[in-house]
């Protein structure tokens, strides 16, 4: 609670695209050897995309703008025209980037609907239709690790495997929205290898919890990679002297994947204090990442947001009843006592 007269500080749960980079990452933008990236002569992001590709041991890598364009990019190098693109009902590429795998790209989502964002064999098994005459073609599977509509939910590396098993016994590709994915490792304590050998395709996001201002890279084959550089020309995302991206990248790489367990702890300390003493409705059991959702209801999450933000506290709605508010670097433990210190008001 605060005194009259105090200073009431922000504390945004906002997203993890909040974060700001490190004092060591704006050095190395300044310290950056550059060159023109779409002439393939930035020292920088080759080495960037050189790091990426061994981490996730693959033949190559992309570095470009978004991970949105990550999507993009890899869903046209994938598809043509018309084809068609199985993924979860509730997947950020159809979700929240505008339609573009559609407007941009012409293929065609086919929803699966997933429990937390992950679906079962069977249903993959359901919704794949098969080359048939009135259908479009079916070449792309689509999975979100972490998903971010589940919660920050973590796919079973079983799940994923008999669902990529199952894509190329049927001649589809798979491509792996990992934007979050180093929280998954994190989480789950499997390799991000292990995700990308699964897979054709992965991107992931610097600009996320690891504390990147911009930039997202995509893994995969070279001859795919060599066809997805192609395309991001095609879409704007040739990038002159990236290397100012690419250095922040490379000390992500190496400095700020093992924090992200700090992001969990916090988001689990989180959702039991807004369960337990706030009162609101969710499992705080089903917290495995950096992300928690909340039921306020009777609340809508206008009001709940707007009695939040009053109280300098910023959420996004998920839903007409749902918040989601996201740890990261710059949120600590004290912030999260805070928080829920100014959240009693709503005790039920």
């Amino acid at each position: 609670m605060f005194r009259p007269g105090e200073v009431m500080k922000t504390i945004d749960f906002r997203s993890d695209t909040v974060t700001l980079p490190t004092a060591e990452m704006l050095e190395a933008i300044k310290q950056a050897k550059l060159g023109d990236d779409v002439m393939e002569e930035d020292p920088t992001v080759i080495a960037l995309e050189t790091m990426a590709a061994k981490r996730f041991g693959k033949e190559s890598a992309l570095l470009v703008p978004s991970g949105t364009m990550a999507n993009l990019v890899s869903v046209m190098t994938h598809c043509n025209r018309g084809d068609e693109m199985i993924c979860d009902a509730n997947a950020h590429v159809y979700y929240y980037e505008v339609g573009a795998v559609s407007a941009i790209a012409g293929v065609i989502p086919r929803l699966v609907e997933g429990k937390r964002g992950i679906f079962t064999l069977e249903q993959l098994e359901s919704a794949f239709r098969g080359q048939e005459l009135h259908f479009p073609n079916t070449s792309l599977l689509e999975i979100e690790n972490t998903h971010n509509r589940g919660g920050g939910s973590v796919w079973p590396l079983a799940d994923i495997k008999a669902a990529c098993d199952f894509a190329h016994d049927n001649e589809l590709k798979v491509h792996m929205d990992g934007a979050r994915v180093f929280n998954a490792s994190v989480a789950s304590g499997i390799n991000v290898k292990k995700y990308a050998e699964q897979v054709d395709s992965l991107m992931f996001c610097l600009s996320k919890g690891l504390s990147c201002p911009v930039g997202s890279l995509i893994v995969g084959e070279q001859e795919f990679i060599a066809r997805a550089r192609k395309n991001r020309k095609m879409l704007g995302g040739g990038m002159r002297q990236a290397g100012v991206i690419a250095a922040p990248g490379i000390i992500a790489l190496n400095k700020m994947v093992d924090r992200l367990q700090d992001d969990h702890d916090n988001a689990k300390l989180m959702a039991k204090g807004l369960a337990n003493e706030i009162g609101l409705k969710l499992d705080p059991g089903t917290v495995q990442t950096n992300i928690v959702v909340a039921d306020v209801s009777p609340m809508t999450a206008e009001d709940f947001i707007a009695f939040a933000t009053k109280q300098g506290v910023l959420a996004l709605s998920f839903g007409k009843y749902a918040v989601r508010l996201v740890t990261h670097r710059g949120i600590e433990k004290e912030h999260i006592e805070q928080a829920l210190g100014r959240f009693s008001k709503l005790k039920r």
